[in-house]
């Protein structure tokens, strides 16, 4: 039976980045679990180098439980690190490595866990659904739930195991972000009549996006979030190449969180309706949607926030800021709720790392959610 830490050395040393091949990755877990008694489908995504993971154990035909996690990472510049950010470094009990908290430290205890079931003794399936590109706005994911129909009887429900220090999360804001592009008409700048300023029409994108920022705090509230409204921003903004120069480019990336109850493809649509009346005068736009996933809602009364509180001797909390893959398995009819080891305040950042104790902790809690539901 593998040890914890050296199926999470063997993940960390895969560099998964996020926008890659996964190859390498889905290999690795295909070989490790082939000799246990598991049906193992590969869904390959429709960029051709990435794929999903769906791994079930037990009988066909049961509703049963699905823990899922992602297996990208975000990138690590090495001079940032103490140590080589794809090598597990560990340091008495804490492990240090790109995507130990976020979220190979999951996917290590999950993998820990796989040689103890015994198919013949469980009632009910354990499912185990691995995504990429998680990262880039949750884009692989949707691919493998549109396949669960053919896969799996519905689940009873999904544990996704993003880092929340081994305590249960109800709730998460939606995201939609998109990429705005104008082209107008380049020329001299001592002739701005003679053109057709991109700049000065992103401004226009620009100022409808503030005025829809400032409406969102006065709309639709919920007090379980930190800020407790919809959120707008933009991200990134560029145009232009010279300054005598007309610009015949603008570009801008803008992002929206919504509460529950709110789409926000929605929202951010609230501030794309300004872009007819721009192609009206002449400039061309294009809009692309970058990412979108659902917000995320589980009644404290659910069974399996009950399940899981029990599981993990912790009471459940409300909501979180940032937003995970729970939301397009609740979309589906699939409660969901995030459960995992790690700190979302290690993520993401230079040296990295999560305890051992984490990682026994949140094998822990797979036992007893299987004990619970499956055997």
């Amino acid at each position: 039976m593998a040890d914890v830490v050296d199926l999470l050395r063997a993940l960390v040393e895969i560099p998964s980045v996020v926008g890659k091949s996964n190859h390498a990755v889905i290999s690795w877990l295909k070989g490790y679990l082939a000799p246990y008694d598991a049906r193992i489908t590969e869904i390959v995504g429709p960029e051709g180098d990435r794929s999903n993971l769906f791994v079930s154990v037990g009988p066909v035909g049961q509703p049963g439980i699905v823990l899922s996690g992602h297996m990208d990472v975000v990138p690590a510049a090495r001079a940032e690190w103490t140590s080589d950010p794809f090598q597990l470094r560990v340091d008495g009990d804490l492990l240090y490595g790109r995507g130990t908290s976020d979220m190979k430290g999951f996917l290590a205890s999950v993998l820990a866990v796989v040689p103890e079931l015994k198919p013949e003794l469980l009632k009910r399936p354990v499912h185990i659904a691995l995504s990429y590109d998680e990262e880039a706005g949750c884009r692989g994911v949707p691919h493998l739930i549109k396949e669960l129909p053919h896969l799996c009887a519905k689940p009873l429900g999904c544990i996704v195991g993003e880092p929340s220090g081994m305590v249960p999360v109800r709730a998460h804001k939606g995201k939609a972000a998109v990429r705005v592009s104008i082209t107008g008409r380049a020329g001299h700048s001592s002739r701005p009549d003679l053109g057709l300023n991109a700049i000065h029409a992103m401004s226009r994108v620009m100022a409808q996006a503030l005025q829809h920022e400032s409406n969102l705090k006065v709309s639709l509230r919920d007090p379980r979030f930190d800020p407790p409204y919809s959120t707008l921003q933009i991200g990134l903004c560029s145009g232009g190449s010279a300054l005598n120069i007309i610009p015949a480019h603008a570009e801008l990336e803008m992002e929206v969180r919504a509460i529950p109850g709110a789409d926000p493809l929605d929202l951010a649509n609230g501030v794309l309706e300004i872009l007819p009346r721009l192609e009206a005068i002449g400039f061309k736009t294009n809009v692309e949607r970058l990412s979108h996933y659902p917000a995320l809602l589980l009644e404290e009364s659910a069974p399996l926030t009950r399940l899981l509180e029990q599981a993990t001797g912790t009471a459940s909390v409300d909501a979180v800021s940032y937003g995970t893959e729970a939301g397009l398995f609740q979309a589906v009819g699939i409660p969901a709720i995030i459960c995992g080891p790690g700190d979302i305040n290690r993520a993401h950042k230079p040296d990295e790392y999560i305890r051992v104790d984490e990682l026994h902790n949140a094998m822990s809690m797979l036992r007893s959610v299987i004990d619970s539901t499956c055997r």
